[in-house]
């Protein structure tokens, strides 16, 4: 062999062996240290789509590191109650949760604007504002004041408005209505005369069954069914005008999250975005069974009237000039997402809206 083809053999068989070795390991693998942390849900590992979304992290998280940053996960109850993982996680009790923010409403208004409002955005428009029009960073700006960093990490596509003992068909018929329902709903329908009530999942299904509350707002088909409200509650309302499109946060230690190596903090990032397209995708499936079983158990389907949308509606807007007058943070946030929902909605009426109508009409008319 002459020496130059000698030098152009060795060179491929010394390239070939240098990237076997480089790449007998994940790159992040080889260049970070492990880390394990722990993280407290807001859900129980019945509710296995909600619940499943911090497994979905996990898992990518730890297939994506060679098993070098664990997150372990633990289901409401375990270390806090559901309604306290974001306090857990920015103490520093635990370094991360999975949770919606809307829970922690009582604390501010806007912790709600993260996750979803009366009459906002539905699921794409949330995600569309989260990740393109600046929502992360404009939440975040406001997490990072609660001691916390957030992404996010689920979505349930917009929910159902709740099982009802009796029809609902007038605004008067919501007088005096026991309901459970908190946060931004509640303070709305309060207006309308509504009684809102604080129920943890596991006590709805025995207050409605006793009569302690009229009626209950859960999540939707698949979720709702799990439940077994139709049982004792047989009108199903739609649609969730309090929720659209609510996104479920997941929400790390601020501390603990700028600790980490940047390659983990990109990591963690992705990982979510995967896990909140995941949980989408799922819902998107299952509740498409879900609802005809439901029916066909009992089930009394119907829609809120124009009556009590439109009321509903006026109220919700009420209450935002309210907090826009005495909330900064909150006013900063909810104008970003109004000017962008008003373009949204132009949009979506076009070539989406008029697809989506046409395909439904086929489908009633048994043709799909």
């Amino acid at each position: 062999m002459d020496r130059r083809s000698f030098i152009k053999h060795a060179s491929i068989g010394g390239l070939g062996a240098a990237a076997a070795s480089t790449l007998a390991a994940p790159a992040v693998a080889q260049t970070n240290p492990k880390v394990t942390w722990r993280l407290t849900s807001s859900f129980p590992k019945s509710l296995d789509t909600i619940y499943g979304g911090a497994e979905v992290l996990s898992k990518y998280v730890s297939e994506a590191t060679d098993g070098n940053f664990q997150i372990q996960v633990f289901a409401a109850g375990e270390i806090v109650p559901g309604l306290q993982a974001a306090d857990a996680a920015a103490a520093g009790t635990v370094e991360a949760c999975h949770t919606v923010a809307y829970y922690y409403w009582g604390k501010d208004p806007t912790w709600a604007l993260g996750a979803a409002v009366p009459f906002a955005l539905n699921a794409r428009g949330m995600n569309a504002w989260h990740y393109h029009g600046g929502g992360i960073d404009l939440f975040n700006e406001f997490l990072g004041t609660q001691g916390l960093v957030g992404f996010p990490g689920g979505n349930t596509g917009v929910q159902m408005g709740g099982w009802f003992r009796k029809e609902i068909k007038t605004v008067a018929d919501m007088k005096g209505l026991k309901m459970r329902v908190g946060g931004f709903a509640g303070k709305v329908m309060e207006r309308l005369g509504v009684v809102p009530q604080q129920l943890a999942g596991g006590d709805i299904y025995p207050a409605l069954e006793k009569g302690t509350i009229d009626a209950a707002e859960w999540v939707g088909p698949y979720d709702d069914e799990k439940l077994g409200f139709y049982k004792v509650a047989p009108y199903y309302y739609y649609p969730g005008w309090w929720e659209g499109g609510p996104t479920v946060h997941a929400m790390f230690n601020k501390a603990a999250f700028d600790g980490l190596p940047k390659a983990y903090q990109s990591l963690l990032r992705t990982a979510c975005q995967a896990a909140d397209a995941n949980m989408l995708q799922k819902y998107d499936y299952l509740n498409p069974s879900a609802i005809k079983r439901l029916v066909a158990a009992g089930a009394k389907l119907s829609p809120f009237s124009p009556e009590i949308l439109s009321a509903c509606f006026d109220e919700s807007n009420k209450v935002y000039a309210e907090m826009e007058a005495s909330n900064a943070p909150f006013k900063k946030i909810w104008e970003s997402i109004k000017a962008f929902r008003a373009e949204y909605f132009l949009n979506a009426q076009i070539a989406e809206y008029n697809y989506d109508t046409f395909m439904m009409i086929q489908q009633r008319n048994g043709k799909i």
